[in-house]
């Protein structure tokens, strides 16, 4: 028997398993930061004004595929810890792609248009009433989109599916919705207080955060909505 270890093989000691995790997540932030660069530079060359919100909300569009793969990779690497992290990553984002745009590209457009109900309320009779209401309901859906990456991530339910069981964690998983909702007001106040740029490069701090918070809907998922072997 041949005593060398394997080259993809982490050692036992708390050393080698920090440093494995270190580059883990050295890798996933150089993934999500060339994930989110074409979102960087399409904000980077709007004004910021209202009038350009459909754009700032389209260029979202490879966040959720990214963030996706990003779980997918996370609970990877704790099955199988090694030293080839890229792996988890691509092959998440390959088999999750399809079905995290179709729920992603519906909740991008519903949010373009509660985004513009919300700058622009004050030139409709109601505004004052139409705002804080668009307002919430632009929280609720980003904290369901939340669970709805989970979903999409770790399960192949079909489509409606996907969104009912997405619905019902939504209040049945209601410490991780409120942790969701903690990391995007986290997220949200980092772009205003210093760039764009510095959510970028903190992504896989993000992308870590958010795989604590949503670990417990995946088994609640696992425990409630499929079928044991």
């Amino acid at each position: 028997m041949s005593t060398q270890q394997d080259a993809g093989e982490i050692g036992p000691g708390v050393l080698s398993r920090f440093t494995a995790a270190v580059y883990r997540h050295l890798v996933m932030g150089v993934f999500l930061a060339v994930a989110g660069l074409p979102t960087l530079l399409v904000w980077m060359l709007l004004a910021p004004v209202p009038a350009n919100v459909v754009w700032f909300v389209a260029a979202l569009l490879p966040a959720a595929p990214a963030l996706s793969a990003a779980l997918y990779a996370q609970r990877a690497w704790a099955k199988e810890p090694d030293l080839s992290p890229a792996r988890p990553l691509l092959r998440g984002l390959r088999i999750n792609l399809r079905d995290t745009l179709a729920w992603w590209v519906p909740v991008l457009a519903v949010a373009t248009v509660l985004g513009v109900n919300v700058l622009f309320a004050g030139q409709v009779a109601g505004g004052g009433f139409l705002r804080p209401v668009c307002a919430v309901l632009l929280a609720v859906l980003a904290v369901w989109s939340g669970h709805l990456l989970a979903v999409s991530s770790f399960f192949s339910f079909r489509f409606r599916d996907v969104l009912r069981v997405a619905a019902a964690e939504f209040f049945l998983a209601w410490k991780s919705s409120l942790g969701i909702l903690s990391l995007l007001i986290v997220a949200v106040a980092a772009v205003f207080l210093s760039s764009e740029a510095v959510v970028l490069l903190l992504a896989w701090a993000f992308a870590a955060m958010l795989w604590i918070v949503v670990r417990p809907v995946v088994a609640d998922i696992t425990r409630r909505f499929t079928a044991a072997e």
